[in-house]
């Protein structure tokens, strides 16, 4: 390599450090500053049981075989994800019908453990409605008709 070649070369070198010095910084200050992601990001998938019908779509499209859904009481189901082996295609949440999986915008998974990349999410609990005794509740309706056809009849005074 000549002279010429080698000056023109760091000549080049100065200027863009020189451009760089005084130009804004490139770099994100991640993680002191979070980032936004984008609206349809595949990040750690959340389940909601509650509309769940454990169909096991999910299960059957996951090529990695990381989510299980149980059964653990009638029309109540639980996930089990293995994020150690989940590869965040999201075919899970793309086959379920009833969007009872979603991505999430959640990315930062990191554990010292395997353990701790193994998910469930239960079943919502049985919702407290009471159940009311078929006797009392023709009783409840025979009063409600009773009362209903004492204002529909005209008294004597409005006669």
């Amino acid at each position: 390599m000549s002279k010429q070649n080698k000056a023109h070369g760091s000549g080049k070198m100065v200027r863009e450090v020189l451009e760089n010095a005084v130009s804004k910084v490139a770099t994100e200050l991640y993680p002191f500053v979070k980032i936004p992601m984008p609206k349809n990001f595949r990040g750690k998938i959340k389940f909601e049981s509650s509309k769940c019908i454990g169909c096991k779509l999910c299960m059957r499209d996951c090529p990695s075989d990381a989510i299980k859904i149980v059964k653990v009481g009638d029309k109540r189901f639980q996930a089990e994800f293995d994020l150690a082996k989940c590869i965040y295609c999201a075919q899970c949440v793309d086959s379920c019908m009833k969007d009872a999986l979603v991505n999430s915008a959640e990315f930062e998974l990191a554990s010292l453990t395997r353990d701790a990349l193994k998910i469930v999410y239960p079943a919502k609990p049985v919702s407290a409605v009471p159940v009311v005794n078929a006797a009392v509740a023709d009783t409840a309706v025979k009063q409600q008709v009773v009362e209903q056809q004492k204002n529909d009849k005209p008294s004597a005074e409005q006669k």
